[in-house]
């Protein structure tokens, strides 16, 4: 007899914030670790050096969030194959899957390196601080493939219900990107290229910690057959095609971003590069929501338990709300802390004062977002994800900023970010919810 999936039984919100802060201790010790990375290359004294950064972050995030894409792909599959009973699909389907996003990968990466250049003067990035973000994409996109395997794996034990082994994964590879980067970027004196061949180091561990467990404690990948990889690429494109569109609407939305901020200077974009790592870093729990969620929608949707859908949907807005106000009170009362830990000055530490005391405070708007993809993604309405969030950033973005930047100057731009996202946010949450009482007239 099959297992039973462990999300079908139990509080639905119990597993929405188990999974949740197990995914947001990992998430958020990565892009820690980021931010240290930032911290580091900031002491070098080189202020092109951290602008560099910011410029190749809104090049690179194109191909970071292509890989998470693939990854919801994997996870919707896989949980709902458990959900089913059906545990030997799920593990040749896991197998597909990872292979699938690995060669994907493999054709962006080899994509972006040949235009980096190109790339990077769109956003705005010239002279010197754009050969040093060239030199940093050359280092670190080529290992993107080993990323893939690393986050199809961590997909995998998300979608068995492992949030533990899943943050794991992300923990220890974090531990040893921390521990190498000041040796390599200080102690050596390797600079911007040091902090390149830690990142590539640590993606690595993800890639190896990850077959570990989902290999070595669930037995959840198999040796792949001809006929699974034709089953799955059908089912499994029709999911990754528009969750890779509604993931790379975001650095999309960063990239004109990017483009307004520089019109301003290095000051500015070296403050929205801390900006967009703090982001990450105190929103982990809201960026791993969707992922930890789908999971738990998947499983329920196999087994055609659809009164426990609308539950976890309920469930991931209220914590998605209490702890964004959380955050954005811990953020206010370190703005000035975080300004001159990063020394940040003119407009940079304008720009970091509008992220701490407003922008943060739209995502109790702008998380709801983030849920309805998921609710969407693990549904089967992929395609609603992508229209939701091309709708805030290559619709309302862009024209908000310049209204912004008009306005306010720099912070103008974060003010414009916040406002796209959080009346998004508001809108998709009505059509999710609307979207799940269909469910409940179902038998």
């Amino acid at each position: 007899m099959a297992a039973r999936g462990r999300f079908l039984d139990g509080s639905t919100m119990g597993h929405v914030v188990r999974m949740t802060l197990t995914g947001a201790t990992g998430i958020t010790f990565v892009f820690l670790v980021d931010l240290a990375n930032l911290f580091w290359l900031s002491q070098v004294g080189d202020p092109k050096i951290v602008a560099a950064i910011g410029y190749a972050f809104a090049v690179q995030f194109f191909s970071v969030s292509t890989g998470i894409g693939l990854m919801i792909a994997a996870t919707v599959l896989v949980s709902k194959r458990i959900g089913m009973g059906q545990r030997e699909r799920a593990r040749r389907e896991a197998t597909s899957s990872m292979i699938i996003t690995v060669a994907f990968q493999a054709v962006v990466a080899a994509l972006i390196v040949a235009f980096r250049y190109p790339l990077l003067e769109l956003v705005g990035a010239e002279g010197e601080t754009a050969s040093l973000a060239a030199r940093y994409l050359a280092w670190t996109v080529p290992s993107l493939t080993v990323m893939a395997v690393g986050l199809v794996g961590s997909a995998v034990l998300r979608a068995e219900g492992d949030g533990k082994r899943a943050m794991f994964v992300t923990l220890t590879s974090g531990t040893i990107s921390m521990a190498v980067d000041p040796f390599l970027i200080l102690y050596l004196g390797w600079g911007l290229d040091g902090a390149a061949l830690a990142l590539i180091i640590s993606r690595f561990v993800l890639a190896g910690m990850a077959l570990r467990f989902a290999i070595g404690t669930h037995n959840l990948l198999a040796v792949p057959r001809l006929r699974t990889f034709k089953r799955v690429l059908r089912p499994y494109f029709a999911i990754a095609l528009p969750a890779i569109l509604t993931q790379i609407s975001t650095p999309f939305g960063n990239y004109l971003l990017t483009g307004v901020i520089a019109t301003f200077g290095d000051d500015a974009v070296a403050a929205w590069a801390v900006v967009n790592r703090l982001t990450v870093v105190a929103f982990g729990g809201i960026f791993s929501l969707s992922g930890a969620i789908g999971g738990i929608y998947g499983q329920n949707y196999g087994a055609r338990q659809y009164d426990r859908l609308m539950t976890t949907f309920r469930d991931s807005l209220i914590f998605c709300a209490g702890y964004t106000i959380i955050v954005w009170v811990l953020l206010s009362l370190t703005a000035n802390h975080v300004i001159a830990i990063f020394a940040l000055s003119g407009d940079g530490a304008e720009v970091y004062r509008a992220f701490a005391y407003v922008g943060s405070a739209a995502f109790v708007l702008v998380g709801a977002l983030f849920v309805s993809n998921a609710t969407f993604n693990s549904l089967g309405k992929p395609v609603r994800s992508t229209i939701a969030n091309w709708t805030r950033d290559g619709v309302l973005m862009l024209p908000a900023a310049w209204v912004g930047a008009a306005w306010l100057a720099a912070p103008g731009v974060v003010y414009a970010q916040a406002v796209a996202g959080g009346v998004v946010g508001v809108l998709t949450a009505l059509w999710s919810w609307h979207f799940l009482r269909g469910f409940q007239s179902e038998p």
